[in-house]
Parts: C-alpha cells; sequence; structure tokens
C-alpha cells in the first residue's frame, strides 16, 4: 500500500468517524499513534458491519465473524474486499461508507506495524469483536424489547468493547514512551480497564432512551424487575426507573474518577493530556445526565463542540498538569 492510503486513514478518514477521540490522538507523539489510530478504524468498521440495518442478523453476524478472522490475519484476504463491496454501499453515512471502502487499506496496514504492536491491536480487536458479536446475537433480532439479564453481564458487556481498551492503551504506552508513568504497569492496567469502563457506561446512559426504541436495553432486567418494570414498560414509566439510571450513573462517576488518576499518573504532558480528554468530556457528560434524570429516555444529551473545544484549551494552556486537570474535572462533575 502507499503511504498516502496510510495518511488518509490516519488523517481525513478518522477525523471523520470520530470527534473526541481524534482530538487525543493527534496530541500524541508519533509512536503511539498508528497503533491506537488503527485500532479505533477497526473497531469502528466492525461495530458499523454490526450495526448495518439492512442484511439480516444471521448476515451481519456471519460478515463480522469473517471481518474478525481477517484481522486476526487466519482469512484470506479477499475477505475484506468481498465485506467492502457487500457492505459500503448500504451505509448512509459518507464517513462510514468511506471507511468500509478502505477496510482492504486498513488490513495492510495492519501488516505493516511492528510485530509487538501488530499483536497488541489483534488482542484487543478479539475481544472488541467478541462484544460486538454477543451484542448481534442478543439484540440482532428484536420483535420485543431485550434486556441485558444482570449487573455482571453489563459488567463483561463494557469490559469486552471498552475496559480491554484501556488495558491497550495502557500496554501501547509502556512499550512506547519511556518512563510512562509514576505507577506500576499491573496498577495502570487495573485503572485503564475501570477508565474503559466508565466511558462506555456513559455511552449506555446517554443512549438509553434510543436504544430502547430499537429494542435494546443495556440495563440489567434484574434490577429494573425490582422496581415492579419489565424492560418493554420502562420508556412509558422512565421515572420509575430513575434508581436504576442513578446507580449506573454513580458507577460510572466513580470509573471516570478512577480514569483521570490513571491520567495524572502519566509524566509526558500531552499523554497526560491525550489520556485526560474523554474523562473531562466524560464528566461534563455525566453531569448533563444528572440534570436530565429519567428524562435522559426521551431526550439524548450531548457536550457541544464549543464545550469540548473550552475543555481542550482551557487544559492545554496549563500543559495538563495533574492540578489543573483535577481542577477541571471538579468542576465539569
Amino acid at each position: 500500500m502507499t503511504a498516502s492510503e496510510i495518511d488518509r486513514l490516519r488523517g481525513p478518514i478518522l477525523r471523520s468517524v470520530s470527534r473526541s477521540f481524534y482530538l487525543s490522538l493527534r496530541i500524541l507523539p508519533g509512536p503511539l499513534r498508528d497503533p491506537l489510530s488503527l485500532a479505533y478504524l477497526l473497531a469502528r468498521a466492525t461495530d458499523t458491519i454490526a450495526d448495518t440495518p439492512e442484511p439480516p442478523a444471521e448476515l451481519r453476524i456471519e460478515a463480522l465473524q469473517d471481518l474478525a478472522w481477517a484481522i486476526q490475519g487466519t482469512a484470506p484476504r479477499e475477505a475484506a474486499a468481498s465485506i467492502r463491496d457487500s457492505f459500503a454501499s448500504l451505509q448512509s453515512n459518507e464517513a462510514e461508507r468511506a471507511l468500509i471502502e478502505a477496510l482492504p487499506a486498513a488490513l495492510e496496514w495492519l501488516e505493516l506495524l511492528e510485530e509487538r504492536d501488530r499483536h497488541a491491536v489483534r488482542e484487543v480487536l478479539e475481544k472488541i469483536n467478541r462484544g460486538q458479536m454477543l451484542d448481534l446475537e442478543r439484540f440482532g433480532v428484536c420483535t420485543v424489547i431485550q434486556s441485558l439479564p444482570t449487573a455482571s453481564a453489563l459488567d463483561e458487556y463494557t469490559y469486552l468493547v471498552a475496559g480491554c481498551v484501556g488495558e491497550f492503551w495502557t500496554r501501547i504506552c509502556f512499550a512506547h514512551v519511556e518512563n510512562f508513568c509514576d505507577r506500576h504497569e499491573p496498577a495502570m492496567l487495573a485503572l485503564g480497564v475501570q477508565y474503559g469502563k466508565g466511558l462506555q457506561l456513559i455511552n449506555i446512559l446517554r443512549d438509553a432512551g434510543s436504544d430502547l426504541r430499537e429494542g435494546r436495553c443495556y440495563l440489567p432486567a434484574d434490577e429494573l424487575n425490582l422496581l415492579g418494570l419489565h424492560p418493554d414498560q420502562v420508556l412509558t414509566n422512565h421515572g420509575r426507573a430513575e434508581p436504576v439510571i442513578q446507580h449506573w450513573r454513580e458507577k460510572a462517576g466513580r470509573d471516570l474518577a478512577a480514569g483521570l488518576e490513571y491520567a495524572c499518573a502519566i509524566r509526558s504532558w500531552r499523554v497526560r493530556l491525550a489520556t485526560a480528554l474523554p474523562a473531562l468530556i466524560g464528566a461534563r457528560t455525566l453531569s448533563l445526565l444528572r440534570a436530565a434524570g429519567s428524562e435522559v429516555f426521551a431526550h439524548k444529551v450531548k457536550v457541544t463542540r464549543a464545550e469540548v473545544r473550552g475543555i481542550v484549551a482551557s487544559v492545554t494552556l496549563k500543559l495538563a498538569s495533574p492540578h489543573s486537570l483535577r481542577k477541571a474535572f471538579h468542576r465539569l462533575s
């Protein structure tokens, strides 16, 4: 593949499919950008395949499995081209269509990474793809609202699609950044997992209403049942679901606080800033979720682009010092 193809993947395509994560990536030192960028693009591509509404769930599961094998290097290279030809034209979103069209190039880029980074990308994608597959099998055909049964099922899901990303980020940084942080790797791995889970919980809480309208409920059914609610009753009785929402908001807040401590342990101000940004944006999102209460089922909350730019500017001016990050986190929370 050509250098221009890689530049297109790490530049226009990545920017078009990511808003806040792209801000983090562009701040990072060069050696970190490629494995982190490529892992994000592959995860976003597999997510796009899983979420394409037109094909039946069975075909999406098959395509997702084929792409997962291609990422692991156990499927022929032609598999990516076949998925591209089947799914690119089905994307109504122009950015996602461009991403699917670039799938063969993304897999070629994966082969060009140094072996250690390629192994790390494949390891995290194996977990993410497993979570996506579980999601499709649970919710792929929703004639009635389906729900995760228990808190442990939600914990497993948040680990597979996001907590493992905290592990991946940690291993890549320890591999490429000299004197990465003030803590030992096992402690950072644990904090990284908690951080990723918290970010995914915020996504789940923010999208709770739209997910329910599409037949998916990530709130544990057993917790709703204790309130006398079945998942298909939540939209019309969302005020009664507030205790469950509050419980998971509090859990997300603790996980975000762990993520901030993770970031504050990092020595390089650029890596510290890039790592802290999702926690700061997440803190603001969590504040909006608290204000919305159970109305989150009716109205989706979102941090504006102007607010994101303000967050970035305020902490960059102070070189993302741990003191400034903690102060900003407290203010945004």
